[in-house]
């Protein structure tokens, strides 16, 4: 290698190193796209769970990277050999399990669009576009969810500034309403550090235990978070008077109550936790009232689902994720506060490179001061893209379609005396199981549910999950996949049959492709 006249070592483009060639671009994302549109026409017929094992990767690619440039196209050979095989296709239509992570083509383009521009969007200032059109999105979903205009950023007054902030995952949502929720009681209690041991924070049985790890990470003392118990008899909601009953022995222990986690969708049946009640009892104690509604928010464009949000104008903020249900590629999580400052006041950061006029101004917000990290993606671009695509009427269609299939799907299994919906349906999760035969004990039908859903997954026709509910193993069928159609539920039904009548002993025919 040679020095320049200058002494420095030669500039790589000398040696025709070029990473991003527009020529060698264009042929990359041609034969990306002819590789995805593959692997979409292909998926149904894919396995949805894969059958490797640990560690399987690290015998099929080598241990050390390359020294020399690999060809595109043995990169994409490597890519069908080696990684589609280890994947769990989410996108597949027999994919039942956990909660939907639905994608768009409109999605998949703004993501790429995204990209593709790389802003690294953490000031107004260092992307103009990226801010205000995060802030704009965020209005429009806040509109079509019906929430006060408290949430919304337009409302923004000299006594509060509602608006709201896109996260990855509702994860980092609740982490950061948690700190500001930490902060807000701290100031109410007169202190910081002899303080913080007295906080509490509250959710239910059923509350996501990314509940418990934000609290964890916020600095709540594990002993001072609480899982209030629910019962059968509310459908596993949290009940308003039990907490109530929590929070007022804390409060007389001389303990402060500073959150409560309100769900709207719990992750194992849907339950839902009612927001407004909730509130109430909340109020009473100053604590702050978050409303995850991770999953079933998007259903809530819907009018007839929207009355799951009632109460919410008496909630600190509320989340839900458009990448699990509403078309939007993961990640894309909406957080919206009634008052941003209290949550840019323990997130913000104010370094000397990052002054600049318009922060300086108070005229606008840095959206970095209202998440956990600094960077920041373009993730309102495909979010805008997805709704200006399908627009409203077709995102409700979407949703109607998914809870219509679970709903033909819970009448396939009340239709089955062998087989009991353990929950009521809401949204578009199933929960069933085989019923106990005879004088079977539970521990004896948990193991025969659990020895069900195995052997269905073991197919690699359907996928699906599990839970725990009311101490009974529970089979979970999550419709929702951007590509399921209603043949693949009824095809999903009869292996299900089929892998009962194998367990149970009865003679079975093959299951049908419908």
């Amino acid at each position: 290698m040679g020095i320049s006249q200058n002494g420095d070592l030669p500039l790589l483009s000398i040696h025709g190193f070029k990473p991003l060639d527009l020529d060698d671009l264009r042929e990359q994302v041609h034969q990306t796209m002819d590789f995805i549109m593959d692997y979409y026409k292909k998926v149904e017929s894919f396995p949805v769970l894969p059958s490797v094992q640990p560690g399987y990767l690290r015998h099929l690619l080598p241990a050390t990277p390359p020294a020399e440039p690999t060809t595109f196209d043995a990169i994409l050979c490597d890519l069908h050999r080696a990684i589609l095989p280890g994947l769990t296709h989410w996108a597949s239509p027999n994919f039942f399990a956990y909660f939907p992570a639905t994608l768009s083509s409109a999605a998949l383009a703004g993501d790429l669009l995204a990209s593709a521009f790389n802003p690294v969007a953490f000031t107004w200032l260092s992307s103009p576009a990226a801010t205000e059109l995060e802030s704009l999105v965020l209005d429009w979903l806040a509109h079509l969810l019906r929430l006060p205009s408290c949430f919304l950023s337009s409302s923004a007054s000299a006594a509060t500034r509602g608006g709201g902030v896109l996260h990855n995952t509702t994860s980092e949502a609740m982490l950061c309403t948690l700190v500001a929720a930490r902060d807000a009681a701290l100031r109410r209690s007169g202190g910081f550090a002899a303080a913080i041991s007295r906080l509490v924070a509250y959710g239910s049985d059923q509350t996501h235990s990314t509940f418990f790890k934000a609290c964890r990470i916020a600095g709540f003392d594990p002993a001072n978070v609480r899982s209030v118990p629910t019962r059968s008899e509310s459908d596993f909601s949290l009940e308003p008077a039990r907490l109530r009953a929590a929070m007022a022995a804390d409060a007389a222990a001389g303990l402060v109550p500073a959150y409560v986690c309100a769900t709207v969708g719990t992750t194992s049946s849907t339950a839902v936790d009612p927001v407004g009640p909730i509130s109430e009892v909340a109020a009473e104690f100053g604590a702050w009232v978050h409303v995850d509604a991770a999953y079933a928010g998007s259903a809530c464009v819907c009018p007839e689902f929207r009355q799951y949000l009632d109460g919410v104008e008496r909630a600190n903020s509320v989340s839900f994720s458009p990448h699990k249900w509403l078309l939007t590629c993961l990640d894309c999580t909406c957080l919206w506060v009634r008052d941003t400052r209290l949550l840019t006041g323990p997130l913000g950061t104010d370094p000397e490179y990052l002054k600049n006029g318009p922060s300086e101004s108070g005229s606008v917000v840095d959206l970095k001061d209202l998440q956990v990290g600094v960077g920041r993606r373009f993730r309102s671009l495909k979010l805008w893209m997805v709704i200006r695509t399908y627009g409203v009427a077709n995102l409700q269609a979407h949703i109607r379609s998914d809870v219509e299939m679970a709903r033909r799907f819970e009448g396939m299994v009340r239709s089955d005396r062998r087989f009991e919906v353990v929950v009521p349906r809401r949204f578009a999760l199933v929960c069933f199981r085989l019923m106990p035969r005879g004088g079977m004990v539970e521990a004896q039908a948990d193991k025969e549910n659990r020895r069900l859903l195995e052997m269905i997954n073991a197919s690699g026709r359907a996928y699906i999950t599990h839970t725990v509910v009311g101490r009974m193993y529970v089979l979970r069928f999550a419709v929702g996949s951007t590509l399921t159609e209603e043949r693949h539920v009824a095809s999903a039904w009869e292996l299900i049959k089929k892998k009962a009548d194998e367990l149970l002993g009865v003679e079975v025919s093959p299951v049908p492709n419908i």
